[in-house]
């Protein structure tokens, strides 16, 4: 797993590349796979992974916004997206894909959410880049790179009308 040293030089497509590569090998002979993205940066990989593992038919968005245990301290955002599972989750291998894994409460969120939807066989998780800094004991079984930040920054991704993805810190 790469591991930059400056995270203001990330590349977020050799990242996405880094990450099909992972998951076109540690899939092979995985059965019932379906792709499950959190909005908005992990439905975007999530998306172009689909299409490029040949998955489409089996590609699911979840919104966690009513999941997260700080709810009543965030409140709700937006720009809400509904959350979109449109095949059975049980029996599933689900590969949930998020951009960015940083406390693992949002992760945790999506795991209470796909239960709701029935329950899978396992759940896998995929993440462009791994910032550390966990609260719950959370870990990615694929992820692209991992990096160091400040707390108080935020590595965002973003996806141009071309589908083209990058990253930049805020």
């Amino acid at each position: 797993m790469p591991n930059p040293t400056n995270p203001s030089q990330l590349d977020a497509e050799a990242l996405y590349g880094v990450l099909l590569q992972q998951l076109q090998s540690g899939l092979s002979g995985a059965s019932d796979v379906a792709i499950v993205g959190i909005h908005s940066g992990g439905a975007w990989l999530a998306e172009r992974l689909a299409a490029d593992l040949g998955l489409g038919a089996r590609l699911g968005f979840i919104d966690v916004s009513f999941y997260r245990d700080d709810f009543a301290q965030k409140g709700l955002h937006a720009d809400v997206k509904p959350t979109q599972i449109g095949f059975d989750v049980n029996g599933a291998s689900i590969v949930l894909v998020d951009d960015v894994l940083y406390t693992g409460r949002t992760t945790r969120a999506a795991i209470n959410e796909l239960f709701d939807y029935g329950r899978p066989a396992r759940i896998m998780l995929a993440a462009l880049v791994d910032r550390g800094g966990r609260q719950l004991p959370v870990a990615a079984d694929f992820v692209a790179a991992s990096v160091t930040l400040d707390t108080a920054q935020a590595l965002v991704l973003q996806r141009a009308d071309a589908g083209r993805f990058t990253l930049t810190i805020e």
